[in-house]
């Protein structure tokens, strides 16, 4: 039986006929440099990451795990004045493959979460691989977690209202990240918003097939980047869930989870098992799955309709986690 792929959104088809040669699906590290100077400091430092002067922001170097060097934390706080009680704090994880981008990426998203419902953006650079592998880029961002939740409120944040947000890698890293900080009884997040995570280095899934040399980012770019995170453990019997949630075989005391993917991409299966096993262990999920929407098409096709939904069902869940009368283990 043939793999016949789900069909792309139209509108969503067209933007990737036109940037398919800039963007091809089957990433390999040959293609790495071309990559990195793409979505480097250079270029990421050109963003208004003050949204026009609605944040405040700072870069902070912050020591990083025992041994290893500082990371570098980007502080977003909202310019108006000092507000009442402490503000809810977005803790982001930016994407790449686990191999490009820094904390600049991907960054304007949860920028403008935080300026609709009023919140503190930290966003974290992690050492990336091949040169640096398993565990460097998850013990960095647990670092970086640890030192948020310390010093929530001398940055106007609550140390109790803390969003563990990442895309792509940068969600997979967010989701190991909730299974890191439960087991080592660290920071404990309000909630984990997980946007079309990679979180299984198995790469095997039905959708992975299906999608191959198709989208953004397919099987072949998917094996680039998990090697070069993982090396010749990548696919094999001792990955811990720290490197790939999907890994996880207890999903219990897990903080409330926000997922969503495409249809038409390489994640889709992986990221509805995750969710699946989310709910049988208890744990309390929204899950999305975007009719048509190909690996990170809201932020390639931002003015779509499918992404707009996409940044307004984020947007929701957030509203409602951050304003719900919560208990430690309410949904």
């Amino acid at each position: 039986m043939p793999l016949v792929p789900p069909p792309f959104d139209p509108e969503l088809a067209a933007a990737l006929e036109l940037v398919k040669d800039v963007t091809p699906p089957g990433f390999t590290l040959d293609d790495l440099d071309t990559a990195r100077e793409a979505s480097g400091p250079e270029l990421l430092g050109l963003l208004d990451v003050t949204l026009d002067g609605a944040f405040e922001t700072e870069d902070r170097a912050v020591p990083g795990p025992e041994g290893a060097p500082d990371i570098s934390l980007l502080l977003c706080r909202p310019a108006s004045a000092a507000p009442a009680s402490p503000l809810p704090v977005i803790y982001y994880v930016h994407g790449g493959g686990m191999v490009t981008g820094t904390n600049r990426a991907g960054v304007t998203e949860p920028l403008g979460w935080a300026r609709e419902l009023g919140a503190v953006v930290v966003s974290v650079e992690y050492r990336l691989a091949p040169e640096h592998p398993h565990p460097a880029p998850i013990e960095d961002v647990y670092a970086g977690l640890l030192w948020t939740a310390g010093h929530a409120k001398e940055i106007g944040g609550d140390p109790d209202r803390i969003v563990v947000a990442g895309a792509s890698s940068g969600g997979g890293l967010a989701a190991s990240l909730a299974h890191l900080s439960r087991d080592r009884q660290g920071p404990r997040p309000l909630g984990q918003l997980l946007m079309y995570p990679m979180l299984d280095d198995r790469n095997d899934s039905f959708s992975g097939h299906q999608m191959a040399g198709l989208g953004a980012w397919d099987r072949t770019a998917n094996e680039t980047g998990w090697t070069a995170l993982l090396g010749d453990r990548r696919g094999g019997p001792d990955v811990p869930p720290y490197a790939a949630a999907a890994r996880a075989t207890d999903l219990t005391g897990l903080p409330p989870a926000f997922l969503d993917v495409g249809s038409a991409e390489t994640f889709r299966d992986e990221v509805v098992a995750y969710a699946s096993r989310l709910w049988q262990a208890g744990g309390a999920a929204e899950l999305h799955v975007w009719p048509g929407g190909f690996h990170g098409f809201d932020a390639l096709v931002p003015e779509a309709a499918l992404s707009r939904a996409a940044r307004a069902a984020r947007v929701a869940w957030l509203r409602r986690l951050l304003t719900a009368d919560h208990a430690p283990d309410d949904a």
